[in-house]
């Protein structure tokens, strides 16, 4: 899978993609990563990307050209182009299990007050936002959909277990985890985990996660527990929460 990322600002992005397992990846040939530099596109001496906004307003707004002559120099017919805006769908683990699908995905940041509606319109596939807060730039949501994607590509993680026992993994929030010392300040592991009854730990586990879900969730428990029931009934508008 190959990943470009279109910014103002490529120097963000060294830290993050140069250490731990993004750069273990990317060694090991999993994901290559690119960062390009918007401002190598732009048209003038100032290498500027962006102007006031027509109709009048605060702040300046992202130029077109740049962005499309930026794409039009990474695409072909099998990329995904990505806007990262606020106005996206939400990021979510499903999200990420599904653009890892794709050959070669392009992150376009944005930055300022907005991005040139035309970008919005023409060059990009989807929009993704990571929240409903408003940050400086896509840069930082930029990184966190890389990670997550990262992640999920076969040999990244030492264990390919970890990607399917952790949070969201199934829709829950992840169980319980401990490990040695088996008690610290009179804090016990819990008696099952240590009873070797794989059956039992298995039950306590999933037990856990729902409760888990539950407490700090509660949108995810319901949206669960009612697709639970329409599984039972075989799906349909049968089942009623």
């Amino acid at each position: 899978m190959r990943v470009d990322v279109i910014t103002i600002f490529p120097e963000m992005f060294h830290g993050v993609l140069g250490v731990s397992m993004m750069k273990r990846a990317q060694e090991h040939g999993a994901v290559e990563i690119n960062v390009v530099n918007l401002r190598d596109f732009a048209h003038d001496r100032h290498q500027s990307v962006d102007d006031r906004p027509y109709g009048g307003g605060a702040g300046m707004v992202m130029r077109p050209e740049p962005i499309f002559e930026a794409v039009e120099s990474l695409a072909d017919n099998e990329s995904y182009v990505i806007l990262l805006s606020p106005q996206g769908r939400t990021f979510s683990q499903a999200i990420a299990e599904e653009l890892i699908c794709h050959r070669h995905v392009v992150l376009i940041c944005g930055h300022y007050e907005g991005v040139d509606e035309r970008v919005r319109s023409t060059v990009a596939d989807d929009e993704i936002s990571i929240g409903d807060y408003i940050l400086t730039s896509g840069n930082l949501p930029a990184m966190v959909m890389i990670d997550a994607m990262v992640r999920l590509m076969p040999g990244v993680l030492g264990c390919a277990q970890s990607t399917l026992e952790e949070s969201f993994a199934d829709g829950l929030l992840e169980y319980p985890q401990y490990t040695r010392p088996e008690e610290y300040r009179g804090l016990q592991v819990p008696e099952v985990l240590r009873s070797g009854n794989h059956g039992k730990i298995r039950q306590w586990r999933e037990n856990q996660a729902w409760d888990r879900t539950q407490a700090r969730r509660p949108d995810l428990y319901e949206r669960l527990k009612k697709d639970d029931r329409r599984a039972d009934t075989g799906g349909g508008d049968a089942a009623k929460p």
